[in-house]
């Protein structure tokens, strides 16, 4: 079922970019949040390390010419570097530290690369209303 979940996820995220003209995140991380729907800590998780990698961005973007290519690169790189560091130094914090992981390497900085493009309301909106779509629409087909 998870193979059908992405493809009917992008499916459901293209459209919803060609209708609204707003991101979700992106165009496959709605369908890997419709994957952890039942896990709302490593949802949390991804968002939060999301927006470390955008402000952690932000403060090299000082620095740093990054614009365009080397914008999002740095994005992808931020977000897998703070979902590993995450991941080490969780357990140190929280009792149920794999509840509390991000959802892969990538998805938190294609989440943070959309977050820098667009106002953070309108992208995590638009990724939470294509998500629980997804998540119904699977829910849905699997019953066929």
């Amino acid at each position: 079922m998870i193979y059908e979940t992405l493809l009917i996820g992008l499916v459901v995220a293209f459209l919803y970019v060609e209708i609204m003209d707003i991101y979700p995140g992106g165009i496959i991380v709605p369908a890997y949040i419709a994957l952890y729907l039942d896990q709302p800590l490593r949802i949390l998780a991804t968002i939060l390390i999301a927006f470390l990698g955008l402000y952690t961005y932000r403060i090299l973007s000082r620095f740093l010419i990054l614009f365009g290519k080397r914008r999002f690169v740095m994005l992808v790189l931020l977000g897998a570097l703070w979902a590993q560091i995450w991941f080490l130094i969780s357990p140190h914090f929280f009792s149920d530290p794999l509840g509390l992981r991000a959802i892969g390497w990538l998805i938190p900085g294609l989440l943070a690369n959309n977050l820098e493009k667009q106002k953070h309301i309108p992208t995590l909106a638009s990724m939470l209303i294509v998500s629980i779509f997804t998540y119904f629409l699977v829910k849905v087909l699997a019953w066929f």
